[in-house]
């Protein structure tokens, strides 16, 4: 806790309003996520990656995805362009073993545990940071890779900012978005709206007639975000996302003559109350509901499903200041998720709650954190999960930390209910992870974070073919990894290098996991010359296996991205960029289906080279 008041007296208060997070989401140097409360980057226990609005702003990333595919020890694999569906690995367990947040709410499918990441709107985010490694003491269920969190637009400006957006780019792409935020000394507000579109490109190769079309996407985006400080010490605050439109996709296993597509809904809503009791005792009371809905439909027929869910939660934390070198954190959650399908489940809702606890003592030599959580979970009972970190500062520029942390993952509905293919009998996925960390400020302008880790799962939850694809406890795998992320600065050119290599395999079979590439890279290059930037941006990847039996070979890839802005005044920016410059046909994921007299197995489409033009302004008023 002292660390964190020596941060937050960073602040630029003359120009910032009184609200802590809101001054907190501009700032590189701080994680929020780790711990549910404001701390120095270096402080967190967590390895973690922060992108703030700068960043976006800089980078001009078309999607959440592509922010991630910068992170070390993060993979993302698309089927197919904008829209489609993504399975994001982090430290190489797969998308339903980590915890995506928005604003604090859990956003995942409660039916197939996918997080609808495609499904965000950039313009409609402030922040994102990854954390990576288990974070179950702190979270509880899902949290086992790591956690994904998105802070939407903020204001931490008084005054009004309007802002408007105009981007147009290949496969006929569209970008709209306009927004206002203001405030004064105690209350600050934030409304954007967006409408993306494109018509994109066809998904998969031409199994039907049906399939040689273009699989065109469309996101309607807005947010909102108000806060007001009833006194010094108590702020109450409301945060809304809500993104809902279409998605078409190809079916190359259906019947001949379909054109199907996904009308799609994911939101987020939070309400909090933030106080402060005493010098020593800070508390924070937060209602949430998120909604994330998927109805499949075709243009050519009367097919339809539909698959709704739907949580309620409240997070109660109170984080204590106990003396100059023990703080503690307390807490409890609780949340229920409701399902609203066109198909039967026997079980259609269910609760969780919890209690946590998390220590930390700092000494002059040394550092300790640890937790111990104690979820009650109305299907399987009672789970336990700890974690522990001792870090020793070697000198004031060099960190070492040794950590221990457990996770576990609760069985979706599907894996549970769902008719024909769901096993009710599934216990929940568990985790025992083991991490060192070297953090190291090696000069003014190199900063050098490394992590040598290992994940061992058991009770993994599987569908193979052997059991007519019904999901089995029957797998245990062990991932061991190393990561590195270099910033360093060299002749004004900044430069963000992510490396990392892992090796994923199944303990039985001795099989690479699907979808894990052991060796992945990023570099970002950026300089700015008084009003023009210049970036160009570098990702490798190596060779990987589609299947678990590793008989569907992915070939490794290499990309590489442009881009450059001009502010002609202060209201006025330009910006471009070229993505895939080389037209790189590559693959990250497949589609395969067997059957008697009939065989696919092909890779889905990846976009080729593609570029963008916008244009914003910023009045001033």
């Amino acid at each position: 806790m002292k660390r964190l008041h020596l941060a937050l007296l960073l602040l630029p208060s003359s120009e910032l309003l009184a609200g802590t997070l809101d001054q907190a989401l501009n700032l590189p140097d701080v994680v929020i996520s780790a711990n549910r409360q404001v701390q120095a980057r270096n402080d967190s226990s967590a390895a973690n990656s922060v992108f703030t609005r700068d960043d976006i702003d800089r980078l001009q990333p078309s999607s959440v995805t592509d922010l991630l595919n910068r992170v070390p020890g993060v993979q993302v694999a698309q089927t197919g362009g904008r829209g489609s569906l993504p399975g994001i690995f982090i430290r190489g367990t797969k998308a339903a073993q980590s915890l995506v947040l928005v604003d604090g709410q859990r956003i995942a499918n409660a039916t197939s545990g996918d997080s609808g990441l495609q499904f965000l709107s950039v313009d409609q985010i402030e922040r994102v940071e990854v954390l990576r490694g288990s974070r179950s003491v702190i979270y509880g269920s899902d949290a086992i890779g790591g956690v994904i969190q998105i802070f939407t637009r903020r204001n931490a400006q008084a005054g009004l900012h309007p802002r408007l957006h105009l981007g147009f780019g290949s496969n006929h792409t569209w970008e709209r978005s306009l927004g206002l935020s203001g405030g004064d000394e105690r209350t600050r507000f934030n409304f954007g709206a967006s409408l993306d579109e494109t018509q994109g490109i066809n998904w998969t190769h031409e199994s039907f007639a049906s399939d040689g079309d273009h699989d065109a996407y469309r996101n309607q985006s807005l947010s909102l975000n108000l806060s007001h400080s009833l006194s010094d010490d108590v702020e109450v605050g409301f945060n809304l996302l809500d993104g809902r439109g279409k998605s078409e996709y190809d079916n190359p296993f259906g019947p001949v003559g379909q054109k199907p597509y996904t009308d799609y809904s994911v939101s987020s809503a939070s309400g909090y109350v933030d106080a402060t009791l005493n010098e020593r005792w800070q508390t924070r009371v937060e209602l949430g509901h998120s909604e994330n809905r998927d109805t499949k439909r075709d243009n050519l027929s009367n097919s339809y499903s539909a698959f709704n869910t739907y949580r309620d939660s409240v997070n109660w934390q109170n984080d204590l200041t106990l003396d100059e070198r023990n703080s503690l954190i307390l807490g409890a959650d609780w949340y229920e998720d409701r399902v609203r399908a066109s198909t039967d489940f026997d079980q259609d809702s269910r609760w969780n709650r919890a209690v946590f606890i998390q220590h930390r003592f700092e000494a002059d030599a040394f550092s300790t954190e640890l937790g111990l959580r104690h979820d009650t979970n109305q299907q399987f009972g009672s789970q336990n999960t700890w974690s522990g970190t001792l870090t020793v500062p070697l000198n004031p520029d060099n960190d070492v930390l040794l950590s221990y942390s457990e996770g576990f993952r609760a069985p979706s509905f599907n894996d549970l209910y769902y008719p024909g293919s769901s096993n009710p009998d599934l216990k929940p996925e568990h985790s025992k992870s083991y991490e060192l960390q070297w953090r190291s400020q090696l000069s003014d302008s190199t900063r050098l974070e490394t992590s040598l880790y290992r994940t061992d799962l058991r009770d993994a939850i599987v569908a193979q073919p052997v059991d007519f694809y019904i999901p089995h406890n029957v797998a245990s795998a062990r991932i061991n990894g190393f990561e590195a992320a270099l910033k360093q600065e060299l002749f004004g050119w900044q430069g963000n290098l992510g490396v990392s290599f892992i090796d994923p395999r199944d303990r039985d079979s001795g099989h690479t996991l699907a979808r894990r590439a052991r060796r992945t890279l990023s570099l970002d290059l950026d300089r700015q010359f008084d009003r023009l930037g210049l970036g160009a941006s570098w990702q490798a990847v190596s060779t990987s296996y589609d299947d678990e039996e590793n008989a569907h070979r992915l070939a490794g890839y290499g990309l590489l991205g442009l881009r450059g802005s001009w502010a002609l005044n202060r209201e006025v920016a330009l910006s471009v960029k070229v993505d895939n410059l080389l037209d790189k046909a590559y693959a990250r994921a497949m589609y395969s289906y067997q059957d008697p007299g009939f065989e696919v197995n092909q890779r889905y489409r990846e976009e080729g080279r593609v570029w963008m033009l916008g244009v914003t302004w910023t009045p001033e008023i």
